[in-house]
């Protein structure tokens, strides 16, 4: 049976059977020996996203350090609340943060993790941003969104001025992404290229 360290775009953890392409932490152990959650979701404020591999470094995922959290793809980490890690992802960290302090931004983001999602215009948010309509999570990609599941992007929809949403990437991310971030995409989103 999969673990519960599948990451949605909310932030919920979920056993999912389906691969993600990044994984990450939120600041430390927050699993039990029995390799199940504990009541915490996190450890500390800093939410990172990683890379799978990284200087030949082995792991045994839920061991006795922190709690290891797959991720279907960069997109799917940012709207969760996580940014690239300084470590194993230092050149898109940087590209990231730019000249923000690093402690500053990851207590910025903590706060907006724990908000209500804003209602937003979809038509607005830049390519990478989540969004949530009727229960949904959708990623905007070009002039469509693409719906999210853990195993990839499924159907389409265009975006047009009257749909209604609220926002699921933190305001901060999604700032970052309006400026000219560019996540990775899980492959499944190319299909999708305008």
């Amino acid at each position: 049976m999969p673990l519960q360290n599948r990451v949605d775009p909310w932030g919920n953890l979920v056993a999912s059977p389906a691969k993600g392409t990044l994984m990450g932490n939120r600041g430390g152990r927050i699993h039990r020996d029995d390799q199940t959650l504990g009541r915490r979701r996190w450890a500390s404020n800093r939410w990172i996203a990683c890379e799978m591999q990284f200087k030949g470094r082995h792991r045994a995922v839920w061991g006795n350090s922190y709690t290891e959290l797959f991720f279907l793809d960069e997109v799917t980490a940012l709207a969760a609340g996580h940014r690239p890690c300084f470590e194993c992802r230092r050149d898109e960290a940087k590209a990231f943060l730019g000249p923000r302090k690093l402690a500053d931004f990851d207590r910025a983001l903590h706060a907006e993790r724990r908000a209500a999602p804003e209602p937003v215009d979809p038509a607005a948010v830049a390519d990478g941003v989540m969004v949530e309509m009727d229960g949904a999570a959708y990623a905007r990609r070009g002039s469509r969104l693409l719906r999210w599941d853990f195993a990839g992007y499924g159907d389409a929809v265009p975006v047009t001025p009257a749909m209604q949403a609220k926002l699921l990437t933190p305001p901060a991310i999604a700032a970052i992404l309006q400026s000219g971030y560019q996540p990775r995409w899980h492959a499944s989103a190319q299909q999708w290229d305008d």
